[in-house]
C-alpha cells in the first residue's frame, strides 16, 4: 500500500513538472522576441508554480525594470530550491544594483563563506563594501586576485586603485595580466594608458590608447590623452590628426586650439598656428554674461529670485558694466529680500553709474523703485 501512495505521488509530481515545461517554453520563445510582457502574463496563470516558473518570472521581470516584483520571485524561487546557487548570485546582483546594500552584503557574505574557493563571490562582495564606501573593499579585490589572477574585474580595481594611489607601475603589472586574458579589455587598457602617461612613459601610452581608439572607445577624454602622448612623443602629424578629431566632438575646446598652434608653430606653419591661437583666445575671452542675464530672467519668470539674483551676479562678474544686469539684480533682491536698505543701496549703485548714458526706461524703474522703497524705510522707523 506504501509502494503504491508512493509511486501515485512521484508521477503526479512528474505531471505536474511535464505540465509546467510547456508554458516555460513558450514564454521563452515570447522573451526571445522581446515579448517579456506577454511572458509574464502566462506565466502568472500557472498554478502551481515551481521553482523554475518563479526564476522564469523574475528573470522576465528584472528585463522589464519590474525590480520589487523580480526580487520577490527570487526569493520565493530559493524558499522552494535553496540550494540554487547561481539563482543566489543573480539575486544579490539585482539587491546591489537596486541599492539594497546591506541584503546583498548578506547574500554574498553567505554565499562566500559556503564557497570559499568561488573568487566571483568574493567579488561582489567586494562591489558591495565599495558601495557601502567601507575602505575595506579592496582587500576583497586583492583576495579575489589571489583566488584566481586573471579576474577581469578585480584586475581592473586594483589596477585603478594603484593608479590613484600614485603607483603607476604596480597598476602597470595589474593591467598587463588582465589583458593577458582578454586583451581587448577597454577598462584595463584605459588604466595601462593612463599609468603610462602618469609615469611619463608617452610613448608606451600611445598603444593601448590608440587600441581604445580602435575598439570605437574613442571619448574625448581618452583622444585627449592619445593627442598629449603624440605630442610629447614628437609625433606630431599624429597629434594634429587626433586633435582634429577632438574638434570634430568640440570645436570650442580651448586647450586643443591651443596645443594645435603650439604644435603649428614648431612645425613653422606660422598662419595655421595664429589661426588656432586666435581661436583659443577668442573661446578663453568670450564673455558669458548674456546667458546668465538669460537665465536669470528665466529664473524670474518662474518666480525664483533668489535664483535670479545668483545669475545676475554671475553676469556682472563677467561683465561688471552690463546695464540690464545691474536693474535685474537689483530688481530680483527687491521681490526677494526683505532687507530694503540693502535694495535700496542697489538701485542707488545703479542710477549711480547709468544717469547720464543709460537707458531711459531702466533709469525711471530706478528712480522710482528709490522713493517707493525710501517711503517704505521711513514708515518702518
Amino acid at each position: 500500500m506504501r509502494f503504491k501512495i508512493t509511486i501515485i505521488t512521484v508521477l503526479a509530481f512528474s505531471l505536474s513538472v511535464i505540465a509546467q515545461e510547456k508554458p516555460i517554453k513558450i514564454a521563452d520563445s515570447l522573451a526571445a522576441v522581446g515579448k517579456h510582457k506577454e511572458a509574464i502574463d502566462l506565466l502568472r496563470k500557472v498554478s502551481p508554480k515551481s521553482d523554475n516558473i518563479y526564476l522564469k518570472l523574475a528573470k522576465f521581470q528584472q528585463v522589464e525594470g519590474k525590480t520589487e516584483e523580480a526580487l520577490e520571485n527570487y526569493r520565493t524561487a530559493l524558499e522552494k530550491a535553496p540550494g540554487r546557487v547561481l539563482t543566489a548570485q543573480d539575486y544579490g546582483e539585482l539587491l546591489l544594483e537596486s541599492g539594497k546594500i546591506d541584503l546583498a552584503d548578506s547574500v554574498f557574505t553567505s554565499l562566500s563563506e559556503s564557497y570559499p574557493d568561488n573568487a566571483g563571490f568574493v567579488f561582489r562582495l567586494g562591489l558591495v563594501k565599495e558601495k557601502k564606501k567601507d575602505s575595506t573593499a579592496i582587500k576583497y579585490f586583492f583576495k579575489t586576485l589571489r583566488k584566481d589572477f586573471t579576474h577581469q574585474g578585480a584586475s581592473y580595481k586594483a589596477a585603478k586603485y594603484y593608479l590613484k594611489n600614485g603607483k603607476s607601475y604596480n597598476a602597470i603589472s595589474f593591467c598587463n595580466s588582465g589583458l593577458k586574458e582578454r586583451p581587448n579589455n577597454a577598462s584595463l587598457l584605459s588604466i595601462l594608458g593612463q599609468s603610462y602617461s602618469s609615469s611619463l612613459q608617452f610613448e608606451k601610452a600611445i598603444e593601448p590608447y590608440e587600441k581604445l581608439v580602435a575598439l570605437g572607445e574613442g571619448s574625448e577624454f581618452i583622444l585627449e590623452k592619445l593627442a598629449k602622448a603624440y605630442r610629447i612623443s614628437g609625433q606630431n602629424d599624429e597629434a594634429i590628426e587626433t586633435y582634429n578629431k577632438m574638434l570634430e566632438i568640440n570645436d570650442m575646446n580651448a586647450a586643443v586650439h591651443s596645443n594645435l598652434g603650439a604644435i603649428y608653430l614648431k612645425k613653422d606653419e606660422v598662419e595655421k598656428a595664429q589661426e588656432h591661437f586666435m581661436k583659443a583666445l577668442f573661446i578663453n575671452n568670450q564673455p558669458v554674461d548674456s546667458e546668465y542675464i538669460n537665465l536669470g530672467l528665466t529664473y524670474k519668470r518662474m518666480e525664483d529670485y533668489r535664483s535670479a539674483y545668483i545669475s545676475f551676479q554671475k553676469a556682472l562678474k563677467e561683465n561688471p558694466d552690463n546695464e540690464r544686469a545691474q536693474i535685474e539684480l537689483a530688481l530680483a533682491a527687491d521681490a526677494h529680500f526683505d532687507d530694503k536698505k540693502a535694495v535700496l543701496k542697489l538701485y542707488e549703485e545703479f542710477l549711480q553709474k547709468n544717469k547720464d548714458q543709460g537707458r531711459k526706461d531702466m533709469i525711471s524703474i530706478a528712480e522710482y523703485r528709490i522713493s517707493e522703497i525710501k517711503k517704505e524705510i521711513h514708515l518702518s522707523e
